[in-house]
């Protein structure tokens, strides 16, 4: 049997469920929320670099105040959570709780770290990276670190605002309070990190590979179909088309590789039929029997 069939029929038939799968997740969240704390106090806290969320409103209250970071989220996480599990709903709450708890636990334990930049520019985008590799990690284990994403996700469901907006708002009401209560300078700087953030949290989340969706119009749509199924070793989807300028009724072929696979799929569509028209995109992540499972 083939490798690849072969690994196939062991996640078809032996998948990462129960209580493996909430180990790994577990793990996952304990370990992303350690490394988004490492990035916070090695980055983000020296530099008076406040990038939204709970964890900005904190920097700029030790700023003010000289309140340790982690008694603020402490204090600020542990009212929003009542309020999720009050207001979202029990699930929610179990898959936030550990974050809540941990990451401001990490933020204390790592606080005397020797920094390694007090450039604010690199920290600014190193501290993204950091955080946002950190929190991409956490929500691939299907956890959450609570904090205002919790506040947004209330003023989304009483509101009718979209969740995207709601957080942008969260935020920006964060980097707003660090141009006026620390300088314009360091919002700029946590404008940076921010995006930075959430374009990490984007690659995390939809994983390292970008795998292809093929679209085939052809003639000999049978013969590529045979092809595909037998020496490409992949599945195939039929949907209905119809001709924009002939109106004739046509077959459509969905064909969904990796990455090194294209090649092979053009190489064989071409031979077997030179005038067919083929459309090849990205898919940021697909799950399913013979790619990635969760």
């Amino acid at each position: 049997m083939p490798p690849k069939v072969r690994r196939r029929r062991l996640q078809q038939y032996f998948p990462v469920t129960g209580p493996v799968r909430h180990t790994l997740d577990t793990i996952m969240i304990i370990a992303g929320s350690l490394i988004t704390a490492l990035a916070f106090n090695l980055f983000l806290v020296p530099n008076d670099i406040a990038s939204g969320g709970v964890s900005g409103l904190s920097i700029i209250v030790q700023s003010i105040f000289g309140i340790e970071p982690a008694y603020t989220q402490w204090a600020l996480n542990i009212p929003l959570f009542v309020a999720g599990f009050l207001l979202l709903g029990r699930d929610y709450s179990i898959r936030s709780l550990l974050g809540t708890v941990i990451l401001p636990l990490f933020v204390f334990l790592t606080k005397d770290i020797p920094l390694p930049t007090t450039d604010p520019l690199l920290a600014s985008l190193y501290g993204g990276i950091g955080v946002g590799f950190g929190l991409g990690i956490v929500f691939r284990g299907r956890g959450s670190t609570g904090g205002l994403s919790t506040l947004a996700q209330i003023i989304q469901k009483y509101s009718g605002l979209s969740l995207s907006m709601c957080v942008v708002l969260m935020d920006g009401i964060v980097i707003t309070m660090a141009g006026f209560l620390l300088s314009p300078e360091k919002a700029l700087y946590a404008l940076i990190g921010l995006y930075i953030t959430g374009k990490m949290i984007d690659f995390i989340e939809l994983g390292f590979n970008y795998t292809k969706v093929a679209y085939i119009i052809a003639e000999r749509t049978e013969d590529i179909s045979q092809a595909v199924l037998s020496q490409l070793d992949r599945g195939l989807t039929k949907l209905d088309g119809r001709g924009g300028y002939t109106g004739d009724d046509r077959t459509v072929l969905m064909v969904v590789v990796g990455q090194s696979e294209v090649t092979r799929l053009k190489t064989l569509v071409q031979s077997l039929d030179p005038t067919a028209f083929v459309i090849i995109t990205n898919a940021h992540e697909v799950l399913g029997e013979g790619f990635k499972r969760e």
